[in-house]
């Protein structure tokens, strides 16, 4: 049987939504600072073009499986 929340005391349910907010920041975050970097949209772009044209290495090929 999983767990319920009732299971939680009130000080472990506000670290468990304090510390899943703050997670959510956090990425939130790294995420408009790589999207308002030109450096990283750049090289988005040059991955996109190298994997249309096919310059990718498989997984299997990369660790010989």
């Amino acid at each position: 049987m999983e767990p319920k929340i009732k299971d939680l005391t009130v000080k472990e349910f506000r670290t468990l939504i304090s510390e899943t907010v703050k997670d959510i920041i956090e990425d939130v975050l790294e995420d408009f600072l790589a999207l308002t970097s030109d450096q990283f949209i750049k090289s988005i772009e040059e991955a996109r073009t190298d994997y249309k044209e096919g310059k990718v290495k498989h997984l299997e090929e990369i660790f010989d499986v």
